[in-house]
């Protein structure tokens, strides 16, 4: 943190502040993601450095509304699954046909974007303020970096976390299909050690999952911690109390059931449109669904592996009572 800040000291007050955020960025920490990105630590996290200028215009300028939803999550931990149900719940009617549901037309991706990879990083960026409430946004940034804005306004955020092994795996997988393509896959042992020490896109994962669950102890009229595992075993008890949380309860217990219906990674691996196409970044609309299971990790992790994620997340979480099925 001492080298950032000695950095931004001699970054020429002519510049403009584009220039500026630019210089400062050069400055960072570097480090290659996988063989295959550049990623630099700011704020004692790494990032592709595009993603560090959106993050910066996002905490500088985001206004959020009193009713906005926030949702959070560190990546491969749910997120499209958080993004379809919140779509569900706060903006489709329970008994609309088939052809009208939103999710038929596009990826849960598409309808809710994340805040600082698809809205920032668009020129000129995109008129947040016209859209209709309560607005639905999503960001993978560690709690700390959101602005003062949401952090000190009335609207909520729901935070979806995994545990770190299939966490891990999930993340091997998806980054092997975007960076890898033919090749053989990313070495796993390595993945792990970059996947414990932190050194990875939006790592560490640790701090990141931490930062949420701490601030949901302290809030929890404002923040709501799902836990993935949790999830899939009661989705009908989380999906009701995700539903409470919003402000939208369920009054019939069939509607309850369609949305877990309409939202079931099944189904939305099975749409059409979840088959074809991408949504951003080139990245397959596919490839956002694989198995979505618990204890998927042991078909690839060995005992090392195992060990060394087990003993990191004991290390990082013991004092704080956070705890996952595996």
């Amino acid at each position: 943190m001492a080298d950032e800040e000695s950095n931004s000291n001699i970054i020429d007050s002519s510049q403009s502040s584009e220039e500026k955020d630019d210089a400062l960025i050069n400055e960072l920490p570097s480090a290659l993601f996988w063989d295959a990105m550049e990623i630099r630590k700011w704020k004692e996290f790494w990032f592709e450095p595009g993603l560090i200028k959106c993050a910066m215009k996002f905490s500088s300028s985001f206004q959020a509304g009193s009713d906005d939803v926030l949702l959070a999550s560190a990546p491969k931990t749910g997120t499209t699954w958080l993004k379809a149900l919140c779509l569900c719940i706060l903006h489709q009617n329970h008994n609309i046909p088939e052809n009208e549901d939103l999710l038929t037309k596009d990826n849960p991706q598409f309808h809710v974007q994340t805040i600082e990879s698809s809205i920032y990083s668009t020129k000129p960026t995109p008129d947040l303020y016209s859209t209709p409430s309560p607005r639905l946004i999503h960001t993978h940034l560690p709690f700390h970096f959101l602005p003062n804005s949401i952090i000190n306004s009335n609207c909520k955020i729901v935070c979806v976390a995994r545990n770190p092994k299939d966490t891990l795996v999930s993340l091997w997988h998806f980054f092997n299909s975007i960076f890898r393509g033919n090749q053989e896959p990313y070495p796993l042992e390595k993945a792990v050690d970059e996947f414990c020490t932190g050194v990875h896109q939006y790592g560490p994962y640790f701090e990141n999952v931490l930062g949420y669950w701490l601030e949901s102890q302290k809030r929890p009229e404002k923040m709501l911690f799902l836990k993935y595992e949790e999830m899939i075993k009661d989705p009908k008890e989380q999906v009701r109390k995700l539903g409470l949380f919003l402000g939208k309860p369920f009054e019939k217990e069939e509607d309850l059931e369609k949305v877990v219906w309409r939202c079931s990674l099944e189904r939305l691996r099975n749409l059409e449109v979840n088959k074809n196409g991408s949504v951003i970044y080139g990245v397959p609309n596919g490839s956002y669904f694989r198995k979505g299971i618990v204890g998927d990790w042991k078909n690839y992790l060995n005992p090392e592996m195992e060990d060394r994620i087990n003993q990191t997340t004991h290390l990082k979480f013991k004092d704080f009572g956070l705890e996952f099925e595996t």
